[in-house]
């Protein structure tokens, strides 16, 4: 009996490792040595598998939380972020080409406008 609890005691600590064999396995003991009969073990058998769901969700979720926390502070740039600052930039990069464009095509005018004016002033000479 002190083993078997020992056993069903270690669940706690590491549940979400065990195999459904193995918690078979420790059912079939259970049951065998009379502890329990076969309707608990099923019964055991599926609260077992219950709670190691239950806990491996719950090692998932603070692993994963440590990993989120992790890349914060470490300040890693995700995917998205730097999709958005691609996205920033092309439009940036976009607005300055209008603007030269703007800005060239002012200066063609103005230079075309001097021109005009020193041919007036050559033809007026003449």
């Amino acid at each position: 009996m002190k083993d078997t609890l020992k056993k069903v005691g270690l669940f706690g600590i590491g549940l979400w490792a065990l195999t459904e064999d193995k918690i078979n396995e420790i059912s079939k003991e259970l049951i065998d040595s009379g502890e329990m009969n076969k309707k608990e073990g099923k019964k055991f058998v599926k609260e077992v598998l219950e709670e190691q769901k239950k806990q491996t969700e719950e090692m998932e979720k603070k692993i994963n939380a440590k990993v989120q926390e992790t890349f914060k502070r470490a300040e890693v740039v995700k995917k998205d972020d730097l999709k958005i600052l691609k996205e920033q930039m092309q439009q940036l990069q976009n607005k300055l080409d209008e603007m030269i464009g703007e800005k060239k095509e002012e200066t063609e005018e103005v230079e075309k406008e001097a021109e005009s004016e020193e041919e007036m002033k050559k033809e007026q000479e003449e």
